[in-house]
């Protein structure tokens, strides 16, 4: 599926990832590390590892194996990988991902942080394909980074968006993530820097959203202008003036608006009443069927609904302004996508982390020996693992 080589190796963020040796016994679990104290003793032997997941994900082992590749140098140890399937294949529940085998000693100790590099970045990988596939029209910029518990789960999430995007294209014409909001992860989506527009702050400073605007342009005035329009709750007021003051932008179609309306107001001038008729004019077979009290919320509730993105729309379409573009944030995981699907939303751009995993315990990625020096054997209800 995806090319294993697609990222180039001078800008691969994880081709020396390694800690210090020093450093590996203190983030390994003490079992681990007194395992291989008695292994020293008694004598090593070749095992083998089968690494699975619990939940469907995709294949995303890219980081993790180059990490322990990196490891294995540093020893200069040779182990066998025997992977069950391509980065960015579909992957069921309790099938092994990947065979690890090699000496017990020199293994051992490396389980704990190899897996913390395999779970969250497999379930990120299923979600992001999920979204993009459901949304193919639309573009992606990857906003993980702040959401994250440090740079090297960043660094991952970011990797888990780029496989689920590659491998949805490799099976139906989507555009998929196109980017990330920092320098650090862009070359994985073949940027030179990340990609990113104005926060809530810039408009704060400023004082309005278009002199937040003005503000922009004149440091950036060669780059496409992306302008926050929900800062006072007056998406259609302030949405309308920056198009106007940059109609020459808006007409190149180099002006984007963004929403990201706070989940406790309507959009400007919606209400339930109001929402309901947009998506009746708009995409009225999106409102008749059975939907969830979650699926009704996206579709006409507050916040950045299907409802306020076809409004914006239309009002942007009446003032002439067609050729602006529509990013919108807020919440866009994988069920409030394919419930914008249900609509059609002319969304151009989705700004979101929330591919990462939203139950950290389907995260949880699991080891278990299936072989001691040739010899099967693997813990009582783990004979899965046994590939036949």
């Amino acid at each position: 599926m995806v090319n294993m080589n697609k990222i180039k190796t001078s800008k691969d963020i994880f081709d020396n990832s390694r800690p210090n040796i020093e450093d590996l016994s203190s983030i390994t679990d003490s079992y681990f590390t007194k395992s291989k104290s008695i292994v020293s003793k008694f004598g090593d032997t070749e095992v083998t590892y089968a690494i699975f997941m619990r939940r469907p994900v995709l294949s995303a082992l890219n980081p993790a194996l180059k990490w322990l590749d990196n490891i294995l140098k540093d020893r200069n140890c040779k182990i066998n990988v025997k992977r069950f399937f391509e980065e960015g294949e579909y992957v069921g529940a309790g099938e092994p991902l990947v065979y690890i085998s090699g000496s017990f000693f020199n293994l051992v100790d490396l389980e704990t942080a190899l897996l913390q590099k395999i779970g969250a970045t497999c379930v990120a990988a299923y979600n992001a394909k999920s979204m993009v596939s459901s949304l193919p029209y639309a573009s992606f910029l990857a906003m993980d980074a702040r959401h994250c518990a440090g740079t090297d789960m960043a660094d991952l999430m970011a990797y888990g968006a780029y496989v689920g995007s590659e491998s949805a294209k490799k099976e139906k014409d989507v555009v998929g993530f196109i980017g990330c909001a920092t320098d650090r992860t862009a070359s994985l989506f073949d940027k030179k820097s990340g990609l990113g527009t104005m926060p809530h702050a810039l408009v704060g400073y400023a004082g309005t959203t278009l002199e937040a605007a003005k503000m922009y342009h004149e440091t950036f005035p060669n780059e496409p202008l992306t302008v926050l329009i929900d800062y006072f709750g007056k998406e259609i007021t302030d949405g309308l003036s920056v198009a106007r003051y940059f109609k020459n932008l808006a007409k190149e179609g180099k002006l984007s608006l963004r929403l990201d309306t706070h989940g406790s107001r309507y959009l400007e001038g919606l209400d339930v009443a109001g929402s309901y008729n947009v998506l009746e004019r708009n995409a009225p077979d999106s409102i008749r069927g059975y939907r969830t009290e979650q699926e009704l919320r996206y579709l006409i509730g507050t916040g950045v609904s299907a409802a306020s993105v076809w409004r914006l729309r239309e009002i942007l379409n009446d003032a002439n302004f067609q050729k602006v573009k529509i990013v919108a944030s807020s919440g866009f995981g994988p069920e409030k996508c394919k419930v914008f699907s249900f609509a059609n939303v002319p969304v151009d751009t989705i700004g979101t982390g929330s591919y990462l995993p939203s139950k950290w315990s389907e995260t949880y990625a699991t080891a278990d020996i299936v072989s001691y020096g040739g010899k099967s054997m693997v813990k009582l209800g783990r004979e899965f693992l046994f590939k036949k």
